[in-house]
Parts: structure tokens; sequence; C-alpha cells
């Protein structure tokens, strides 16, 4: 989604490695389209400092501003140097008025990116890494139109790595999570998939620690 040179001339924006472009809790009033280098979406659990996301350039952060009126979720930083273009509503809805095609391809992943993001900060609320190990699958089995009740063998081309991103977790605990998994036979780990042999017992399982939590 690459913009001329004038489009960024008006709403460009330039950030060098470190820089954060917004804190979470903020008010948000505006959101970003990234033209070159990354930016590290970050969220504070707890006491710590978990990794959401790492957006790369045509990707969209910070959205949510324009949706709702309510503070950040989550703090934006650039990982490079970083060029965005930067929306706000007043010129969002003269962009969706001038370029229709752009303003269709935005809304898609706008509505895309509201029902993801919330679903993996709805992992994040679990108290345990076990949980939000068992609810990564659930997520994932979603995104493929997979029941989380099936009992049969689910294969999910996912790496440790990117399951401990998604927990926001350490690596090292999703491993001891996943290889203790293994162990007792629930699920089958390759260096480049996954496969759960009973989805349902994770919906089980996340579902009680819900209840749980509901009644705290």
């Amino acid at each position: 989604m690459k913009t001329d040179q004038s489009m960024f001339e008006k709403f460009g924006r330039v950030y060098n490695p470190g820089d954060i472009i917004f804190c979470e809790y903020e008010p948000g009033e505006d959101f970003y389209l990234l033209q070159e280098g990354r930016v590290k979406v970050t969220k504070i659990v707890g006491d710590t400092e978990k990794t959401l996301d790492i957006f790369n350039p045509g990707d969209i952060f910070g959205e949510m501003a324009i949706l709702e009126d309510q503070p950040r979720s989550a703090t934006a930083i650039a990982v490079d140097k970083v060029k965005v273009l930067k929306f706000n509503k007043a010129n969002f809805n003269m962009l969706l008025q001038s370029n229709p095609q752009l303003a269709v391809k935005l809304l898609k992943i706008f509505s895309n990116r509201i029902y993801d993001a919330k679903r993996r900060l709805l992992i994040l609320t679990l108290p345990d890494v076990e949980s939000k190990v068992c609810d990564v699958f659930l997520m994932l089995a979603e995104n493929q139109g997979i029941s989380p009740k099936t009992t049969q063998p689910v294969t999910f081309n996912s790496t440790i790595e990117e399951i401990a991103s998604w927990c926001g977790e350490k690596v090292n605990k999703v491993k001891d999570v996943m290889v203790n998994y293994a162990n007792l036979g629930k699920i089958q780990i390759y260096e480049d998939r996954i496969i759960v042999k009973n989805l349902y017992e994770m919906y089980r399982h996340v579902r009680s620690k819900r209840k749980s939590q509901s009644s705290e």
C-alpha cells in the first residue's frame, strides 16, 4: 500500500529507532500507515512489558483511535528508522472521499484488526502460561474455521517461538509447557508445525479458567 511523494509530504512522519510513536493509556487521535521500517507494539501486563506484534511496511496500526474514543491499549515503538503516514479523524474522512479504493482496503483491514487485537488481548488476561498456550491454539483454530470442540487431530503451521509471541511469554516458559504436553501425548511438536491431538480438551481448560476468573 505504497503512496506517492505528495501524500508523504502532506501526512508523512519520520521516527528514529527507539522513538515512542504513542503510549499505552494516552488519548488516541491518530492512526498510522507504515511506509518504511518496523514498529513494535507492546503492552504492560502485571509488571512486565509484553510484545504484542511487530508491524512491517504496508501495515496499519493505531486504528482504534479512529473507531473508538478510548485511550491507547498499547505502546508503539520504532524498531528501525520508520516512515509513516499519520492520519486523524478529520483527514481520514477526506481520504475516504478522495480515494475510495484505498478507503475500502483500510476499512477491511480495520475490521479484521479489531477482532485480532481483542482476541489477542483476551489471551493475555489468562492467569498462567499453560492456559495462554491453550488459548493460542484455540485462536489459531478460529482463524482456520475449525471448531474448538473438535476431538480430531489438528495441524497448525506454527513454531514454539510464534506461540510464545502470541502468549506474550518467554520462549523457555512456553517450551516447558509444550514439551510437557508432548510427553503426555497431547501434542506433537515438529520444526515447522504442531499437531494438537484433542482441541476440545484445551477448550474446556480455557473455559474453566475464565469461569474461575469471572467468579473471583
